[in-house]
């Protein structure tokens, strides 16, 4: 296999719809995606993990949402990794790539030697997509359980949408021969489409009383929903992170009796939206004395950005709503 067919499914989410079982899905592999958003940082490898996994999940459940809207996952946490960030822009027209981008903030002092997992405490997994100017975001946000962030993503859409969700995950440093170091991850969503609005009553039969997919599910949906996860838990990890199987070609492998469909790819690449002007509209309301403080040895204002590590030096003089432009006039 030549290096041009490896990389041709690279940062790409395949959508497709498994019709014979009600179910629709997404395939995703990432590599310079993953690059770009860990190459900034000298994170541990508990914390490159959780990231990576993060993206990963971005990727997948990104991909769904309109163009020019803006997808944010985060987690909160009481452990030694404190949150994640991450970031899915839509694209602005059809067939253009989305941007991705993610962060962590955590305390290397109190990281252990347990799993990456381990290092999250208790905390929630927050969902939130900005549909653009002039409308109300939509929120939603669900406790960290099933001991992985993918586990709570499928409990997120379990609570909040009533949708069976499944997430098969993997992630890791590739040693190609020849190549650099480098991660790579692939992963599959699966979701189950009701024939109507489910509503479940009462508790759930999931951890702490959470709903999981066999609470609003039954007869023909049920049996169908467990034949697709079953054929799911076939797939190998070197089948998800490649690059040598296509993705298409896994489709067919994992689900060629299921009547698999698929629809135009989504390209992702590695992004970010900083830039100085953002910085100074965000200091823009602060007086100058609040700015002066700010204000370090060299005599400037420095601001770095935590997702892809742009450092910015700025005047104080030209910051805050009290500054003044060039020729002595105020803003």
């Amino acid at each position: 296999m030549t290096l041009g067919t490896r990389i041709a499914w690279d940062d790409t989410v395949l959508p497709f719809q498994l019709d014979k079982s009600d179910t629709r899905g997404r395939i995703v592999r990432l590599d310079g995606v993953l690059d770009g958003v860990l190459r900034q940082h000298d994170y541990p490898p508990q914390v490159e993990a959780l990231v990576a996994e993060m993206a990963l999940l971005t990727a997948l459940i990104g991909q769904s949402i309109k163009l020019r809207w803006k997808l944010s996952l985060q987690v909160q946490t009481d452990g030694p990794v404190r949150m994640i960030a991450t970031d899915f822009y839509g694209p602005n027209e059809e067939g253009q790539a989305a941007w991705i981008r993610a962060y962590a903030n955590f305390d290397r002092e109190r990281l252990t030697d347990e799993d990456a997992f381990s290092q999250l405490g208790n905390g929630y997994f927050g969902f939130l997509i900005d549909q653009g100017k002039g409308m109300a975001p939509y929120q939603g946000i669900t406790p960290l359980t099933g001991g992985s962030l993918r586990a709570s993503a499928e409990t997120y859409f379990a609570q909040s949408e009533q949708l069976p969700t499944r997430f098969a995950l993997s992630f890791g440093r590739s040693a190609e021969p020849g190549v650099p170091e480098h991660w790579r991850a692939g992963g599959i969503m699966l979701q189950h489409l009701p024939k109507v609005s489910p509503h479940a009553s009462g508790g759930g039969s999931g951890e702490g009383g959470l709903l999981e997919p066999q609470d609003f599910l039954s007869g023909d949906d049920r049996e169908n929903w467990n034949r697709v996860n079953l054929l799911l838990d076939t797939v190998g990890d070197m089948e998800l992170i490649g690059p040598a199987l296509p993705l298409t070609d896994l489709l067919v492998r994992l689900f060629h009796e299921e009547q698999p469909r698929v629809f135009d790819t989504q390209p992702v690449r590695f992004g970010c939206t900083c830039s100085e002007d953002r910085v100074r509209q965000a200091l823009s309301i602060y007086s100058a004395e609040e700015i002066e403080t700010m204000v370090t040895e060299e005599g400037i204002v420095t601001a770095d950005c935590q997702f892809c590590g742009a450092h910015y030096e700025m005047d104080p003089g030209t910051l805050g709503f009290e500054a003044t432009d060039s020729d002595g006039s105020g803003h």
